[in-house]
């Protein structure tokens, strides 16, 4: 017996609105800040506000693609999956991974239960954050991309989607924060 994928909930007024293929045009300036925004954290049902971490602990903010509490991009599952298992290593190194998804607060629910996520999960069905951070889109969601914001809240890293770099793997962007960490050490 075949069974069908089920696509439920996918073709909503979010799929059509990114429908269109933008590519990444992100003109966010290294050693600048990035913009400050306010979303719902699933994970620890609480709002989060970017601009809380400044003077506190470097952010990085990880756009991910998920369509639904179903379906996952296939380049972003393994990556959301490396975060989570490696979010630790983030936190023992002084940093905050604040994962953000254009799904609504229902369906993320879901994918924190599902995946047994431990890094904030924040939800941004309308994707105006996901547009001011200038990450693109295509085939209905957002395309992933991830910033490195220093303790003062000033972009040191980003990378954006390409098919040949599709998410900045978990050992890059540790690395990156261990220099980041050694230039203020200087």
């Amino acid at each position: 017996m075949l069974t069908s994928t089920d696509f439920s909930g996918l073709f909503n007024k979010r799929f059509f609105r990114n429908f269109v293929p933008l590519p990444a045009t992100n003109s966010l300036k290294l050693g600048r800040r990035t913009p400050d925004f306010e979303l719902p954290d699933i994970t620890n049902n609480c709002q989060v506000k970017l601009s809380f971490y400044r003077s506190k602990q470097p952010v990085i903010l990880a756009f991910t693609r998920i369509f639904t509490e179903k379906q996952y991009c296939p380049f972003c599952f393994p990556h959301i999956k490396a975060m989570n298992e490696n979010y630790h290593r983030f936190r023992e190194q002084g940093v905050e991974v604040l994962m953000i998804t254009s799904t609504d607060p229902k369906q993320s629910q879901k994918v924190v239960k599902d995946l047994n996520l431990k890094m904030p999960l924040l939800s941004n069905p309308d994707c105006d954050i996901f547009r001011a951070y200038q990450v693109g889109q295509a085939l209905g969601a957002p395309l992933p991309a991830q910033f490195l914001l220093d303790s003062n809240g000033k972009l040191c890293f980003k990378h954006l989607f390409s098919f040949l770099s599709t998410n900045a793997e978990v050992e890059t962007l540790l690395e990156v924060i261990s220099s980041q960490g050694n230039k203020s050490n200087n």
